[in-house]
């Protein structure tokens, strides 16, 4: 139940958090991410894309990047680790500290797993505010050796 509640959150407040959004929107799709060499961000994120049976949101893409590059998965509670990770590498927003906060609220069962993501995110360099579709070319271990990410 407490998933669903997260869920129904999350899908009530996309569109608002779209819209609020400054950067722009990726100009490629999938098929785009999938033309790219094997090795590369571009490719593995496709492949992400495509294995969970995602689309790219408008102004969101990040979010998947940083699912990529961290290794997290899509259930609720890693959805809501992945947050404590960027939390740790220090990502700031009214959102992160939404999710953290009713995470930590509904999943106390989890809470041990989200303070070890925040140390791992501690760990990295911080790379959260990157402009990821420019790096879209880049090999993925060079990245995640470049900024120490676990």
């Amino acid at each position: 139940m407490r998933a669903i509640i997260l869920e129904k959150l999350y899908e009530w407040s996309l569109i608002p958090y779209q819209s609020f959004k400054k950067n722009e929107a990726w100009t490629v799709g999938i098929e785009d991410l999938l033309h790219y060499p094997k090795e590369t961000l571009g490719y593995q994120m496709g492949f992400f894309l495509l294995k969970n049976n995602f689309d790219l949101q408008e102004k969101l893409e990040s979010h998947d990047v940083f699912h990529v590059l961290t290794g997290t998965g899509i259930t609720v509670p890693e959805e809501i680790s992945m947050q404590f990770y960027l939390l740790g590498n220090g990502k700031r927003s009214a959102y992160l500290f939404s999710v953290i906060f009713l995470g930590a609220l509904l999943f106390p069962d989890y809470l041990k797993m989200f303070l070890s993501k925040y140390r791992q995110g501690k760990t990295s360099l911080p790379f959260h505010q990157l402009d990821f579709q420019k790096l879209l070319n880049q090999p993925l271990a060079r990245i995640k050796n470049t900024f120490l990410i676990q």
